[in-house]
């Protein structure tokens, strides 16, 4: 059953669920009692196994994700050529003039300001980690190369610059869009709760209030906080390691758990500052800081070989792409499931997170518009983004420049030993550094939110104390996990919200099923 508001031009689902009737009141928090309390079982039980057991939890975690990706790398494979290709229809189809909340729905956010915070919050740190680790990688053959290519070649040049664009461009944000988009929509237009279980709706009813309904919000719950948590463990020694090449501040525990800290507590200060004057704002500063870096590697490195780079990259994505999406015969094994596989995965674990995100702050667009800003534009800026950092990592390789020249010996540092042989390294260590720290609190900041509005049940307005116990929680399980065991208790749970993502994969194609359904049935209300 439904019902229509053709002023408003929107269809919305009859539901006898209300947000947050299923909710409990404790300690000043507002949750949602299946979810939150099952949620917290799962995770504390995950995590002190991980620190009492580190070794065993991470031959056990390690095992399970090795299962998932060795036995079902096709799914995940034909699941992400699904995921581009469904995207790029909604574009062409009729469907794409419909609007996120009716055709009177105004956007909330300028459309640079919506892109900083989908950017900041979708991968802007990822980016940071691995521009330049990872074409040199590929380059130097470090941990497998792309289609078996021979290393330290000018062919092995160009298809390190591919396939590092297959990896962060159209089929990760595709990932993101399906989810981003799902949950917009059915909030948005059809008046269901902003969260996970709502996108199944059009398929099972009712019913996703129910058992089905818990285990998928449980089940996003879980890869949000295991992927904040161990980004922020592994984000903290790639800082640390930064800050001793910089000022040779020692890279110890101590400086890990002090950096956490310190990201913990601006993070809680944005959250509780809200979406406008938190999220939104550390997001701006974020592409201007990130703008003004890239734009001085350009000036005062190799500029024609950083354009040259761009042309590389864009070619050898086009020329790549199918090859690398293919999952048949596939010789290069250390490459696909080390690399592709693993990818995909873990940005999949990472859906319900920045898909949340990016649906809480897309409001008023169309669905032509959000899919182009939500995969098409991020694709080219980072494009942009690897040839200039990439492209200037494999040129100082190719001429024996440097550290990066003996190959990879440490991905926390690839970063800062490319800066090394540029002029004012100190300068632009500094900045990058700062950089990767304000990435940090965004991703905390935005996964706080996200994580609220599911355990709360679909609210979007649930107590500040409970956003702040969530930022909380994402530096405590970090410490805990480092100090009880360091990067194998960090990788054990990295490993389980890897895993998680096969089952969310399955998920994932239902969602789309569901929203090709919602949205075929608002296409009486678009504007002719």
């Amino acid at each position: 059953m439904s019902k229509t508001d053709p002023a408003k031009g929107r269809e919305e689902y009859s539901t006898s669920y209300k947000v947050g009737q299923d909710n409990v009141q404790f300690l000043g928090l507002d949750v949602h009692n299946p979810v939150f309390g099952t949620s917290a079982l799962i995770i504390f039980a995950f995590v002190l196994g991980s620190i009492i057991f580190p070794n065993d939890a991470k031959e056990i975690l390690m095992a399970a994700r090795g299962w998932s990706i060795n036995n079902f790398d096709w799914f995940f494979s034909i699941s992400g050529n699904l995921f581009v290709l469904f995207c790029l229809l909604l574009i062409v189809l009729p469907m794409g003039k419909i609007r996120l909340g009716g055709t009177e729905a105004k956007a909330e956010h300028s459309t640079i300001t919506w892109f900083c915070m989908l950017f900041a919050a979708g991968m802007g740190i990822g980016l940071m980690f691995w521009s330049v680790a990872e074409p040199v990688a590929y380059y130097t053959g470090w941990y497998g190369t792309p289609l078996n290519v021979e290393a330290n070649t000018p062919e092995a040049a160009k298809l390190a610059m591919g396939a590092t664009m297959f990896h962060w461009g159209l089929h990760p944000w595709a990932i993101y869009a399906v989810v981003a988009l799902s949950l917009a929509f059915f909030a948005y237009n059809k008046g269901l709760p902003l969260t996970i279980r709502s996108a199944f709706y059009p398929l099972f009813g009712e019913r996703v209030w129910g058992t089905l309904g818990h285990f998928v919000d449980i089940l996003a719950v879980i890869a949000t906080i295991f992927g904040l948590a161990t980004s922020l463990g592994f984000g903290a020694q790639q800082a640390t390691s930064g800050l001793h090449f910089l000022f040779d501040i020692p890279n110890t525990l101590t400086t890990q758990i002090v950096v956490i800290a310190a990201v913990t507590s601006v993070a809680i200060i944005s959250v509780a500052r809200g979406l406008d004057g938190g999220v939104k704002l550390l997001s701006n500063i974020n592409m201007i800081i990130a703008a003004i870096l890239a734009i001085f590697i350009v000036v005062v490195g190799q500029t024609g070989a950083i354009f040259s780079a761009i042309g590389t990259f864009f070619l050898g994505y086009v020329e790549n792409i199918i090859p690398l999406s293919n999952w048949i015969g596939r010789e290069d094994d250390t490459f696909y499931h080390g690399w592709t596989v693993f990818y995909w995965a873990w940005w999949i674990s990472w859906s319900p997170f920045v898909g949340m995100f990016i649906a809480r702050v897309s409001r008023g667009r169309t669905v032509r518009e959000f899919i182009i800003a939500v995969l098409l534009v991020p694709t080219a800026v980072s494009l942009v983004w690897m040839a200039i950092f990439g492209g200037s990592a494999i040129e100082q390789v190719e001429n024996g420049v440097g550290s990066l020249a003996g190959g990879i010996t440490d991905v926390s540092l690839s970063m800062f030993q490319m800066f090394e042989q540029l002029p004012l390294t100190s300068l632009i260590s500094f900045v990058g550094i700062v950089l990767v720290l304000v990435f940090f609190v965004t991703s905390s900041d935005s996964g706080s939110l996200v994580i609220d509005g599911i355990t709360a049940g679909g609210k979007t307005d649930a107590p500040m104390s409970q956003r702040i116990f969530w930022a909380v929680m994402e530096g405590i399980i970090a410490v805990a996990l480092l100090v009880g065991g360091g990067s194998d208790a960090l990788s054990a749970i990295q490993a389980a919200a890897i895993t998680i993502g096969l089952p969310f994969t399955l998920l994932m194609l239902v969602m789309c099923v569901s929203l090709f359904i919602g949205l075929k049935q608002d296409l009486k209300f678009v504007t002719k």
